[in-house]
C-alpha cells in the first residue's frame, strides 16, 4: 500500500499529463496535471469512455491513435504541428480560453491478459509560440532580402531572380518580354547641390512614382543600383514597353522635382532604356541587361529624359 501510495504521489507530481485506459477506452487513472487543467477531477472521470468524456475527438488522429494501440499494440505520437490542441486543456486553473499547445504521445501496455495504453500530454505552448515567433522573423527576413531599405521597392537580388523565372516561361512558353532600364539624370549634381539626405529622400520619390505605373501584378519596379531602376514586363513587346516607358517618364518629369542648377534640365527626369527579349538575339539575362544598358547609354547622350529601345546588334 505505501508503495502503491508513493508511485500515485510521484505520478501525481509529474509535470505532463498522464491517462491510463483499459482495452474498452475507459479511464482507470487521471493525474493531478490533468485535473488542473480541465477542471475535470480524477473520481469525475474514472470509469468513463475516452469518446464520452471528449466527444470531439470522434474520428480525429487522436482516436485512431488509442485504437492502434490497443489493438496493434504500436505505439504513436501527434506533434503539434499535426494537431496542436486535440484535449480541451488550458493554464492551470483557467479552464477557459485558449488552448495550451499539446504534444501528445499514446503509448500501449500489457498488465496480465489485459491491455491498456498510456496518453502522455506535454504543454509545448511556449515552444509552438516560439516556432511561431520564429517563423514570422524569417518571413520577415524574407521579404526584407527581396526589398530595397531606402525606396520600398524590389532590390536587385528580387529582380535578379524575377528576369530570370520571366526568361526561363518566356522560353518555354515563347511569351513576349521586356526590359527597363532607367537613371535619374544629373543626379551627383542634385547631391552635391542638396546633399545626401535630399538625395535619398528624391530616390524615394522617383521610386514611388514610377512603381505606380506598373499596374500588373506580374510586372516588377526595382532599384537596380544607385539612382537607377529597371522594370520586368512579362508579355510585352518593344513597342507596348517603348510606351510604358515614356508615360513613366512623363509622370516623372511632371512631379516637377526642382533640380540642381547645374543639371541639363529644371526638373527631376529619367532616361530609359528599352529591351525586348528574341531568341535569336537576346535570349539570356546578360545580352538582354546589356542591350537595355545601351539604350540608356543613347538616351543620355541624346539629351536625357527621353526613352530609347534598342534595336541594334553591336558589332
Amino acid at each position: 500500500m505505501l508503495e502503491s501510495n508513493l508511485f500515485g504521489r510521484i505520478l501525481g507530481l509529474a509535470n505532463l499529463g498522464m491517462m491510463v485506459l483499459d482495452a474498452g477506452q475507459r479511464v482507470i487513472y487521471w493525474n493531478q496535471w490533468l485535473s488542473s487543467r480541465s477542471g475535470l477531477s480524477s473520481s469525475r472521470v474514472q470509469g468513463l469512455q475516452l469518446l464520452e468524456l471528449f466527444p470531439e475527438l470522434s474520428g480525429g488522429r487522436m482516436e485512431q491513435a488509442v485504437l492502434t494501440a490497443l489493438s496493434s499494440n504500436l505505439p504513436s505520437a501527434l506533434p503539434p504541428n499535426q494537431n496542436r490542441s486535440p484535449f480541451p486543456l488550458f493554464a492551470a486553473g483557467t479552464w477557459g480560453g485558449e488552448r495550451i499547445g499539446q504534444a501528445v504521445t499514446v503509448t500501449p501496455f500489457s498488465e496480465g491478459k489485459e491491455r491498456y495504453c498510456l496518453i502522455e500530454v506535454a504543454d509545448v505552448t511556449g515552444t509552438v509560440d516560439r516556432e511561431k515567433q520564429l517563423r514570422g522573423q524569417a518571413e520577415a527576413l524574407r521579404q526584407q532580402s527581396y526589398v530595397d531599405g531606402l525606396t520600398g521597392i524590389a532590390n536587385r537580388r528580387h529582380f535578379d531572380v524575377a528576369l530570370d523565372r520571366e526568361l526561363r516561361r518566356a522560353h518555354r512558353n515563347g511569351n513576349e518580354l521586356s526590359l527597363l532600364l532607367m537613371d535619374i539624370d544629373s543626379f551627383k549634381a542634385y547631391n552635391d547641390h542638396f546633399g545626401h539626405q535630399q538625395g535619398d529622400a528624391c530616390l524615394t520619390m522617383v521610386a514611388e512614382a514610377f512603381a505606380s505605373m506598373l499596374q500588373r501584378p506580374a510586372d516588377l519596379a526595382a532599384r537596380y543600383g544607385g539612382e537607377e531602376f529597371a522594370a520586368v514586363l512579362p508579355d510585352t513587346n518593344a513597342e507596348q514597353a517603348r510606351s510604358h516607358a515614356e508615360r513613366i517618364r512623363a509622370h516623372v518629369e511632371s512631379l516637377k522635382l526642382a533640380h540642381a542648377p547645374k543639371a541639363v534640365h529644371p526638373h527631376v527626369t529619367l532616361s530609359i532604356g528599352v529591351a525586348a527579349f528574341d531568341k535569336s538575339r537576346l535570349a539570356d539575362a546578360k545580352s538582354l541587361l546589356e542591350a537595355a544598358d545601351r539604350a540608356l547609354y543613347a538616351a543620355k547622350h541624346g539629351g536625357r529624359n527621353q526613352v530609347v529601345v534598342d534595336t541594334v546588334q553591336p558589332l
